[in-house]
């Protein structure tokens, strides 16, 4: 089994030691290394990690408020050199607290926990009476002015798409992000977002009324593609 690490951290010596030692184990994959907190958890928040080494101190945002946005979704092993900081990673189910500067015989053992944890939720996955389905998630964050924004399904009117960035317009603002239409497709559930046009995703239930080619949402009139006509149709029908 193929554990995907990112590794955060604001110096950059213990980013190259971590992604050095990662390497060194077969079973240890690296898909982020970043100086960057914000980085990361955009990062994240779009694809598939299994362990995340993170640093406590960082000027960015401290590692205790990535946790907090995360919210347990990711095993993390604290990575610092501030022992005080150990207790404060039993309120977020940290893995393991490896203190800087870090043994690579001190890495394996934080990791071997990690391949433990996921082995023994595998095995409980696997088994039909304890089978579980994830909770799905109503929310996203969204990157803007060097901040990751959370935004609820619920409060979204709907998305813009413009070449290399997104306009989201929700109940109480409007967002800008550097991101494509097709990946806010990908994200949010097809069960309440429908495209109606290349350049537009709204929200079902958001729709006040069809008229021609024309959706209309708090007085805003979008334009429904011919080729998501039927789909929009389809979609509205109860």
């Amino acid at each position: 089994m193929m554990i995907r690490c990112a590794v955060v951290d604001d110096e950059p010596w213990a980013v190259d030691l971590l992604v050095s030692y990662i390497k060194k184990v077969e079973h240890l994959s690296l898909s982020l290394a970043t100086n960057s907190p914000l980085e990361a958890l955009s990062y994240i928040s779009r694809h598939p990690v299994d362990l995340v080494f993170l640093d406590i101190n960082m000027p960015e945002m401290t590692g205790i408020q990535v946790m907090e946005i995360m919210d347990n979704k990711v095993p993390v092993i604290i990575t610092s050199a501030y022992p005080e900081y150990a207790i404060n990673g039993f309120d977020y189910n940290v893995v393991d607290y490896l203190l800087k500067p870090i043994e690579f015989e001190r890495f394996l053992k934080g990791t071997l926990k990690v391949e433990l944890t996921i082995n023994r939720i595998n095995k409980e996955q696997d088994e039909p009476v304890l089978e579980q389905k994830k909770p799905q998630r109503d929310f996203l964050f969204i990157k803007t002015d060097g901040k990751l924004i959370r935004v609820n399904y619920d409060e979204i009117l709907y998305i813009e798409g413009k070449r290399d960035y997104i306009s989201i317009t929700t109940t109480v603002d409007k967002l800008i992000s550097l991101d494509t239409l097709s990946n806010m497709e990908t994200i949010l559930p097809a069960t309440t977002f429908i495209r109606i046009h290349k350049s537009y995703i709204v929200a079902l239930d958001k729709i006040d009324f069809i008229q021609g080619n024309r959706v209309c949402i708090k007085d805003d009139y979008l334009p429904i593609g011919d080729t998501y006509k039927n789909i929009v149709l389809n979609s509205t029908k109860t």
